[in-house]
């Protein structure tokens, strides 16, 4: 049997996509795959997709719950990688014909007015560098058998990213009290989840400041125009055929996504 490396394990995750399937953890198979490493693996997948044509427009956050956390062994979120593949249209019914078991979360989502760069960036330097605020979904859907992965399964499989959904009204970051931004989340009218702002990170602008530190440890930033899931609000909930998931946000509007039969 081929010995793992960075790129077989990218590939491997590049079929598993492509073909709709999901398979077992990598880890089991290649014990060695550490945090750094799952990075290097995960930034080879995007490079795969940018090759065959896809563009970078943003990046995200992955367990930004101090729960989701400690359960992981980890004290800072994960990043990941938006391409403008996965970008859906807002209110137009989702395509689940290629997802393999698709979840969908609410977030308040940036877009960047600025380029922002570490290390050392603070929450409110970092909410100087956002033009507007959204409301947002993330279909999450993992590549890895029932969700279950170790740590640096998930950030190789570009933390769970599927498709993102932006809403196109917006507002000025100063004219919101993010941390108590409320939302509620209801599927197919009955509401499962309620969550304000402070359950990212405590606020979202500290989200997208240990974004910026994070990926500046890689030599890396967040660029200007691009959009920032600063990461779920709640708990994740399963998009099916026909399943209608809404988040009705305080001061950013309500936002609508369902799956099509």
């Amino acid at each position: 049997m081929a010995e793992w490396t960075i790129e077989r394990a990218a590939d491997e995750l590049l079929n598993r996509e492509s073909r709709t399937r999901d398979g077992g953890r990598i880890t089991d198979l290649w014990p060695e795959l550490d945090l750094d490493t799952a990075y290097l693996v995960q930034d080879t997948l995007l490079g795969r997709k940018t090759g065959a044509g896809e563009r970078v427009v943003g990046a995200k956050l992955g367990l930004t719950s101090h729960a989701k956390q400690q359960r992981m062994g980890i004290d800072s979120p994960l990043t990941g990688w938006l391409t403008d593949a996965m970008r859906l249209p807002a209110g137009e019914p989702v395509a689940l014909d290629r997802m393999i078991h698709p979840r969908v979360e609410p977030e308040i989502v940036f877009t960047m007015g600025e380029r922002l760069s570490g290390p050392d960036v603070t929450p409110e330097r970092a909410l100087g560098a956002v033009a507007s605020v959204h409301a947002g979904f993330e279909v999450i859907d993992s590549r890895y058998r029932d969700f279950s992965f170790a740590l640096p399964d998930v950030v190789a499989d570009n933390a769970s990213s599927c498709r993102f959904v932006v809403s196109p009204v917006s507002l000025p970051a100063d004219a919101l009290d993010l941390a108590a931004e409320t939302c509620r989340l209801s599927v197919d009218g009955e509401t499962v989840a309620t969550a304000t702002g402070a359950a990212v990170q405590g606020h979202p602008a500290a989200a997208l400041a240990l974004a910026a530190n994070s990926l500046a440890r890689r030599g890396l930033a967040i660029e200007a125009g691009w959009t920032v899931l600063t990461g779920g609000l709640t708990d994740a909930v399963f998009l099916g055929p026909g399943v209608t998931v809404t988040a009705e946000f305080g001061a950013l509007g309500t936002l609508a996504l369902t799956g099509a039969v």
